[in-house]
């Protein structure tokens, strides 16, 4: 659970966005399955859950929120042992009432330390950073999460009390002279004990080093890697662990299709609404080339080369906090204008959350287009189960010598990354090849 979109008492709409989730392939909002307003949040923000557990509950539009009642009901049980210590005399019960408040509280701070050791599983990581930053010791914070568990406005309340309980002493100083039972004159010399509290203050210098002493952690910044980005982490390191990782690179002369593709441009956005990029000419020469060279829409699966019939192209995302390859089913029956809206589609609602996890799963054979932020080359991670990836770089204008002649030319650098435990680099030169030739000698219609 990454994010409540709406609080207990708000009203949400039927398919309205009620909360945002991250998994281990996609990030995305919920919306609501039904109108009304949303009476109790069972799940917080950062907690773990199972496929299939319930988060919240819905009730009639207007209806009060369900977490009111159930604050309100230990608000009730507190008063209950207050009226058993009235009985007996008004002056001897005062001493073991002040015994009493001194005892009590170690039992019952040990009782929750053990809860909160029992609940140190589900924590999340801001409730274990918040209480890191601030040495809070878990055990004594109550947790009003589902389960009992221990949420951030738990920990925040605690650190207010205690920040409370440490300045009470000194608003309270006075207290400690003795107060014995005498005659009436008592209370005209009680003013006397009063006044010297009062040089106390200059006890606020000792907390003075404090703040001195926060100005070296301001060099640094803590805070969770993140659902999306440990997952990545985990992925990328199994890749490296798995596949034989081995990059080919080929120089691809991109003239004709970047002619081309001023040419009918203009005409491309105002027939279809979208910007004509070169990512679709190399999406349809790999499905070609997957085509001719099958062991690079493969897998390995055991001791077993499992061949694809199918041509699922995944084409890489770069988000905010990371990276997502969408995919894009049956390629191969798809052309330029049929890719380009593809991409541009799955492109948008990766970056709006928008996406289906099945949208980002079965894919085939990858593409990272690195050129789009100016990249020449570079060596991407085989995205697994795949065998292969295809990096596209930059397309840039450059000097190149034709027929003994200095030509400008629009160049891109394609650089193949493949598992040599199946692909050998002859048949990995070949397959890049086989994608230089077709842009380089582009034949096919894109209106």
């Amino acid at each position: 659970m990454t994010k409540w979109l709406k609080k207990p008492g708000d009203t949400v709409e039927r398919d309205e966005p009620l909360f945002e989730i991250s998994t281990d392939k996609v990030d995305t909002e919920i919306p609501s399955p039904a109108a009304g307003t949303l009476s109790e949040v069972l799940v917080q923000e950062g907690e773990t859950v199972g496929i299939n557990t319930v988060v919240a509950r819905i009730g009639e539009a207007g209806a009060a929120p369900a977490a009111s009642e159930a604050a309100a009901a230990p608000k009730q049980a507190e008063p209950v042992p207050s009226p058993t210590s009235a009985p007996g005399p008004a002056v001897e019960p005062e001493p073991t009432q002040a015994a009493s408040t001194q005892t009590a509280p170690a039992p019952v701070e040990e009782a929750a330390g053990h809860a909160a050791e029992d609940a140190a599983g589900p924590l999340s990581p801001l409730v274990r950073k918040m209480a890191r930053e601030n040495g809070i010791d878990l055990a004594k914070v109550k947790g009003t999460g589902a389960g009992g568990r221990i949420t951030r406005q738990d920990v925040e309340s605690h650190l207010a009390n205690k920040t409370a309980s440490a300045a009470e002493p000194q608003a309270t100083s006075a207290g400690p002279y003795p107060v014995t039972p005498g005659p009436a004159p008592t209370p005209i010399a009680q003013p006397v004990p009063a006044a010297p509290p009062a040089p106390k203050p200059p006890a606020a210098p000792a907390s003075s080093p404090v703040p001195g002493q926060a100005q070296p952690q301001a060099k640094t910044r803590i805070e969770p890697l993140g659902t999306m980005r440990t997952k990545i982490a985990q992925h990328m390191l199994m890749s490296q662990a798995t596949s034989a990782h081995v990059t080919t690179i080929h120089k691809v002369d991109m003239t004709k299709i970047v002619k081309m593709r001023a040419k009918h441009k203009g005409d491309f956005q105002t027939r279809y609404g979208i910007s004509l990029t070169y990512l679709p000419f190399v999406t349809r020469a790999t499905v070609e080339a997957l085509k001719a060279f099958p062991h690079l829409n493969a897998s390995i699966e055991g001791s077993n080369i499992i061949f694809h019939n199918e041509i699922n192209i995944g084409i890489a995302v770069a988000l905010e906090n990371g990276l997502i390859v969408p995919v894009i089913r049956q390629a191969d029956e798809k052309n330029v204008l049929g890719l380009q809206r593809s991409i541009v589609d799955l492109a948008a609602r990766a970056r709006a959350r928008q996406l289906k996890p099945d949208e980002v799963a079965g894919g085939t054979f990858s593409i990272s287009n690195f050129g789009n932020f100016g990249s020449l080359m570079a060596t991407p991670v085989i995205n697994q189960p795949q065998v292969a990836i295809l990096g596209v770089g930059t397309v840039e204008k450059v000097p190149v010598v034709i027929d003994d002649a200095i030509a400008i030319r629009s160049v891109m650098y394609l650089s193949l990354s493949f598992d040599h435990r199946l692909i050998d680099g002859a048949l990995g030169d070949q397959f890049t090849g086989r994608i230089k030739q077709i842009l380089e000698n582009w034949s096919e219609e894109i209106l």
